[in-house]
């Protein structure tokens, strides 16, 4: 056996232990960074001959490898932008560089200029509600920012309207005192108001006559109530619609039209499915749910379990803005680890894949949740006895044979 391939090899099993101490100090120092994936050094032999004859030490080399799918327990928060996955998945984030990289830290916190960023820097990324992500790709993909969502107002643009006209009501048949006329006998069979906003955000009131002309048969017509006269008719305007309502003789179910288009004054046309509506021997009813909302602050965000982002205006409503996606690759354990506890898929890994938290295996999104570093400190410290334990036996081996080779070079003296 060589002197030299003696001290090489405990050289290189000091090196070894050396990184196990060092994954080790790692491991210690996060132990309460959210979303912290253990390291471990996992350790194979090097030989450097085999086979009959003289004994030649090899020696230990090291693979250092990163836990990044093990799961580990959460803990409930104050703040709405504090995530954790709770199953498979990443949050997808934007570097400094705007790369597009993968984390499970999910300690959003709103900056001033309205986008949210975790402890480390990095800003969530993800889809205005209605877009269709790419399932291989981060195309599409935007920084979240609940900022640009402040004042903003939102036109009215659908809604359900639900009604009752009660069958027994007399009959209109003079066409010129029907509501459409707009003359100021008009005659009809029930009236009611609801509000809709235009594009600038103001609110505005829409008067509804519905007057029974025959048998299963109705007059629907819809004014702007800033256009009447001492409440009522004559309006200065036409009516935004008028509609002929058509009943079921059977199941007096509405038949004709399901929809209603109204033009909204200075906004958009408002589609509202009045298709649950009926005729029945049965008072008349009216309800009516309608979108839409007039400029406001935001007051607070909200985040379900699917991923969706919705804004709490100070007004009370509430609008869905961004879709937060989750990504996976195959194997995740083989992803890059870079600063920031985040990691870039490579060709080990895979290719990043992209969902919907709750589908095709993401798991869900949890809100006012961290998830907790996964190392266990009991475990960390055995490791850290175990590594330097080893360290000194190869130092001292190492020093063994610095002694005598010390004294091969003293024989010739």
């Amino acid at each position: 056996m060589s002197l030299y391939g003696l001290i090489n090899t405990s050289a290189a099993g000091m090196a070894a232990q050396s990184t196990a101490l060092s994954t080790v100090a790692d491991n210690i120092a996060n132990v309460s960074t959210t979303g912290y994936k253990r390291s471990t050094t996992e350790f194979s032999t090097l030989v450097t001959s085999s086979g009959s004859g003289d004994y030649q030490s090899g020696g230990v080399d090291t693979d250092v490898r990163t836990a990044i799918s093990g799961k580990s327990t959460t803990t409930s928060t104050t703040s709405a932008t504090d995530l954790a996955v709770n199953g498979n998945g990443f949050f997808i984030v934007s570097g400094p560089n705007g790369t597009p990289v993968l984390t499970r830290a999910g300690a959003f916190e709103k900056q001033a200029d309205g986008t949210l960023k975790n402890a480390a820097g990095y800003t969530l990324l993800g889809y205005p509600v209605g877009t269709t992500p790419s399932a291989n790709s981060y195309a599409g993909l935007e920084v979240v920012n609940v900022g640009d969502l402040a004042m903003k107002a939102v036109p009215s643009t659908e809604g359900v309207v639900t009604f009752n006209l009660p069958i027994g009501a007399t009959a209109v048949t003079d066409a010129t005192k029907l509501p459409s006329a707009n003359a100021a006998n008009a005659t009809y069979t029930q009236k009611t108001s609801f509000t809709a906003y235009n594009n600038a955000g103001s609110s505005l009131n829409l008067d509804v006559y519905y007057t029974k002309t025959a048998d299963n048969e109705w007059e629907v017509s819809v004014y702007n109530q800033a256009d009447a006269t001492n409440g009522g008719f004559p309006y200065s305007s036409a009516a935004l619609v008028t509609e002929t309502l058509t009943f079921d003789p059977t199941t007096y179910a509405l038949s004709t039209p399901t929809s209603l288009s109204v033009p909204v004054p200075n906004g958009g046309t408002l589609t509202l499915d009045i298709s649950k509506s009926t005729q029945l021997d049965s008072a008349y009813t009216f309800s009516a749910n309608v979108n839409g909302n007039a400029a406001s602050a935001v007051k607070s965000v909200e985040i379900s379990s699917d991923g969706t982002l919705s804004v709490v205006y100070e007004n009370g409503s509430t609008v869905a803005a961004y879709t937060i996606p989750l990504a996976t690759v195959a194997s995740p354990d083989n992803m890059t680890v870079i600063s920031g506890n985040a990691y870039l898929p490579n060709q080990e890994s895979g290719s990043v894949q992209i969902g919907t938290a709750g589908n095709n295996g993401f798991g869900t999104i949890n809100s006012y949740t961290l998830e907790n570093s996964d190392v266990d400190l009991a475990t960390e410290l055995t490791r850290m006895i175990q590594a330097q334990n080893i360290y000194q036996s190869n130092a001292k081996v190492f020093q063994t044979g610095s002694d005598l080779l010390k004294v091969l070079v003293n024989l010739n003296t």
